[in-house]
């Protein structure tokens, strides 16, 4: 199943019908009050992720569902964000003044905020640092990234201790999404970036 897609922006538009769209697909597949709750709290947090993006930023949302019982929220970010609001963005991140980079969600949002340069390379970002998004293997895509492979980088550097990864631990640690959801995987084709969040309900 998949539901109706809804344009959202990060002026809010939009967003309460992706909050009442969760409860709807809750209540169609009959989920657990804990499972109801688990899809309307990722939600939030997708949507929290879209209101901060910097700029006026546009995107899609919509929840597919697979016969195994896996939810996915899907979040594509479709509108290319200028090179003078991306080298503004980048400026902030390299001194350590964007608010938003703090986190596992805030270093997602960074990276959606800036996207990718006109020759489709990675802006480098010490916010995204250690977890780099990866060039693809796929013909498809140009970028990837997910959570795991985040969550096995940054404990490696832990036990090393690295105080910067100790930090970044304690802050995934905080993260609603790393408890809740099972997995989430960032991908990007030129200007285009998507976010999926898995997780399995009953």
């Amino acid at each position: 199943m998949k539901t109706d897609v809804i344009c959202v922006n990060s002026l809010g538009a939009q967003m309460d019908a992706a909050l009442t769209q969760a409860d709807k697909v809750a209540a169609y597949k009959e989920l657990s009050h804990k499972g109801a709750l688990h899809l309307r709290l990722l939600t939030e947090e997708m949507m929290g992720m879209m209101r901060s993006i910097t700029g006026e930023k546009e995107g899609t949302f919509w929840i597919e569902d697979t016969p195994d019982g896996v939810f996915q929220l899907h979040l594509r970010v479709v509108t290319p964000m200028d090179s003078e609001k991306r080298d503004q963005l980048l400026s902030a991140s390299t001194s350590g003044k964007n608010e938003y980079a703090r986190g596992l969600m805030g270093r997602l949002r960074d990276f959606f905020s800036r996207g990718l340069s006109q020759d489709g390379s990675l802006p480098p970002s010490p916010l995204l640092a250690p977890a780099v998004f990866e060039s693809s293997s796929s013909p498809t895509l140009d970028w990837e990234w997910t959570m795991t492979s985040y969550q096995a980088e940054l404990s490696v550097l832990v036990r090393q201790k690295d105080p910067a990864s100790c930090e970044m631990w304690d802050e995934l640690e905080k993260s609603v999404v790393a408890h809740v959801a099972d997995e989430v995987r960032v991908s990007i084709h030129g200007s285009d970036a998507e976010m999926i969040i898995y997780k399995k309900l009953v």
